[in-house]
């Protein structure tokens, strides 16, 4: 374990992951608004981790018939899923350009305020180990 690994340490460092991906992913739905047929992805991230953060204690299974163990925070990742279901053009073509340019605000204002926390933390270790100078 690191020295300053903690589970709120973990979650931020995975939501700016999801953050990166999903800024990846925005931008291959842009660069792909012309192609027939392309379906946008879409980055899943937030659901599992609120699941991985409300569970109070591991839950032990010793019957098949017992409910799975929720994922534990160190392997919630994100994950990638195409929109098959939905079409904008006769061309199959489903990305809405304005839906994209909002989702790269919202994604670009959630990277920055991440980036904010993290950094916060890690002056707040500075400070501490540097003996309050």
């Amino acid at each position: 374990m690191e020295l300053f690994a903690s589970p709120l340490q973990t979650a931020l460092l995975k939501a700016l992951d999801a953050a990166a991906l999903r800024q990846r992913v925005i931008a291959d739905n842009l660069a792909n608004v012309d192609t027939p047929g392309f379906k946008k992805g879409v980055v899943r991230f937030e659901e599992e981790l609120k699941r991985a953060l409300n569970v109070p204690l591991p839950l032990k299974t010793t019957d098949p018939r017992h409910f799975p163990s929720p994922v534990p925070l160190e392997e919630v990742s994100p994950r990638v899923e195409r929109d098959y279901f939905t079409s904008m053009r006769a061309d199959g073509n489903n990305v809405d350009v304005d839906e994209q340019m909002v989702n790269l605000l919202v994604n670009a204002l959630s990277y920055h305020a991440l980036t904010q926390v993290v950094a916060g933390r890690y002056a707040s270790w500075h400070y501490v180990i540097n003996g309050g100078r």
